[in-house]
């Protein structure tokens, strides 16, 4: 299965210095190493632009943006937006809310049947009203 990974899971396996992880998060790291080997990542270009913003050294910028470039951007169409509307709609009237990229990534995600590699919390809650899979390793 295709894999969406999230800015949460990124972010512990490019920004973090490695030595700092808890056993559990270099798991989580060595998983995603797995999954981009066997060619089952994808990248959204909002989450490549939230990795990039509020780094403050040009130099990890930089390292950070080449380390990104080996994956493409997903093509949104009107049809992915409109559905992270609806979504939201639907979290939102049940009281659940949630940022546009998070209904972005769920829109993209159910409408290509991938599942979402996560560490925020926040995706259990959407799952409850959307048919969301969720990548647990």
């Amino acid at each position: 299965m295709i894999v969406l990974v999230d800015t949460s899971v990124w972010s512990l396996a490019l920004r973090r210095i490695h030595g700092n992880l808890s056993p559990h998060q270099q798991q989580l790291r060595h998983t995603l190493e797995e999954l981009i080997a066997e060619g089952r990542v994808r990248l959204l270009g909002i989450v490549r632009q939230e990795l990039l913003s509020g780094i403050r050294h040009e130099e990890q910028f930089e390292k950070l943006r080449k380390a990104l470039r080996a994956f493409d951007d997903i093509e949104l169409t009107q049809e992915d937006h409109e559905e992270a509307a609806s979504i939201a709609n639907n979290c939102r009237s049940a009281g659940i809310t949630g940022s546009a990229i998070d209904f972005l990534i769920c829109a993209v995600a159910t409408r290509r049947k991938w599942a979402v590699f996560t560490l925020d919390e926040d995706f259990q809650q959407y799952k409850l009203q959307i048919p969301l899979t969720l990548f647990r390793p």
